[in-house]
């Protein structure tokens, strides 16, 4: 008599996907890095287990909701500092064409 052994679904890619919908809504940074470590280490699991562990969909779901949530926090951060650089080039600018004004117009034949 043959038994059919279902394949049984990966833990830490439960855990990855519940960490990576967590992060979004209570645990922001921490969330994200055990979704993406979870699902790194899921993936492995299910590739190296030979068709005995399932849940490869669960784990991707939870690598996707973790990376994007940390793009997302450190492209806020590098806007966060790029910013005040980015106004202090924009201003030092526009003093400079500003203090420039007065030349630009006589020189056209204007007069202030």
């Amino acid at each position: 008599m043959n038994t059919v052994v279902l394949p049984r679904t990966s833990t830490t890619a439960i855990v990855s996907l519940i960490f990576g919908v967590l992060t979004w809504f209570a645990l922001p940074f921490i969330g994200a890095v055990i979704a993406v470590i979870c699902g790194h280490a899921a993936r492995s699991e299910i590739r190296y287990s030979g068709g005995r562990v399932d849940g490869g969909g669960i784990a991707m779901a939870g690598l996707l909701l973790g990376w994007s949530h940390l793009i997302l926090i450190f492209g806020g951060i590098l806007l966060l500092f790029s910013l005040p650089f980015g106004l202090m080039g924009g201003l030092h600018w526009l003093m400079q064409f500003l203090h420039n004004l007065p030349e630009c117009t006589n020189s056209a034949g204007w007069s202030a």
